[in-house]
């Protein structure tokens, strides 16, 4: 079987460094592709951030998309749990007057109370008690998520065990934790589209970067199912999954 040199090939893209939260090395080459949904996160965050006086980037990544957000509030905060992206998000943020804090515990934030009147949150966790609390009383929270459901196709393809620990993770679940804790929802969609690999090493690269699709995930363990879904690439022509997505803007409730 892994005398298929086209293979062996793409299975070298599992040694391919991936930092921040950058996906161009397959996506501007077009060995994956994300449908659209009907709503665009830059758009609808722009104007709020021009609007805001002071704003919070929660889980900003490497901070690629919110340096491409200008301008900015004269106070901007970002936040960044995952310990490689830091200096990443801070070499790339800082220059243009942006806080990087790291952060543990999403209900330990580092902020004083009443501190933001604008946090945006771009497929990071939260506690909506704490958005809370360092929100200010005329504040907007906006938030795009990934659901629990998302991509378990990958999981059904290679025979992994779907991570039940997350499947609760939806729309409806979200708004109702939001709305207990002191919110008013605005405007909530939820939508599947489809996210399409054209190779095999495309998928290797991506679970590299998602390391909680499939916990403990060893390529070599799920040779021969890669190589089932290679060969229904080179087949097909690609390798599609749903993705779940979902996007909720809040106030504080009057």
């Amino acid at each position: 079987m892994l005398k298929d040199k086209s293979f062996e090939s793409y299975l070298k893209d599992i040694e391919k460094p991936f930092s921040g939260w950058d996906f161009s090395y397959i996506t501007d080459t077009g060995r994956m592709s994300n449908g659209m949904l009907s709503w665009s996160y830059g758009s609808m965050m722009l104007p709020l951030i021009q609007e805001s006086t002071s704003m919070l980037d929660m889980g900003t990544g490497g901070g690629e998309l919110l340096s491409r957000l200008q301008p900015f509030p004269e106070k901007v905060c970002a936040t960044e749990g995952y310990l490689p992206n830091v200096p990443v998000a801070r070499e790339r943020l800082e220059p243009l007057g942006i806080e990087v804090h790291q952060i543990g515990e999403d209900d330990l934030l580092p902020f004083d109370d009443n501190q933001f009147d604008l946090i945006i949150n771009k497929h990071e966790s939260y506690s909506p008690s704490e958005v809370r609390r360092i929100m200010t009383d005329d504040g907007i929270f906006v938030t795009q998520q990934v659901g629990g459901s998302d991509c378990t196709d990958i999981n059904k393809a290679l025979g992994a065990p779907v991570n039940h620990e997350f499947l609760h993770w939806k729309l409806s679940y979200a708004v109702k934790e939001l709305q207990e804790n002191g919110f008013e929802v605005i405007e909530a969609k939820e939508e599947f589209p489809v996210q399409r690999f054209y190779d095999i090493g495309a998928l290797l690269y991506y679970l590299k970067a998602i390391p909680w699709q499939i916990p403990d995930y060893k390529h070599d363990n799920y040779i021969h199912q890669l190589y089932k879904i290679h060969q229904c690439i080179q087949s097909n022509g690609y390798f599609d999954v749903k993705q779940d997505r979902f996007i909720v803007k809040a106030i504080v409730s009057r």
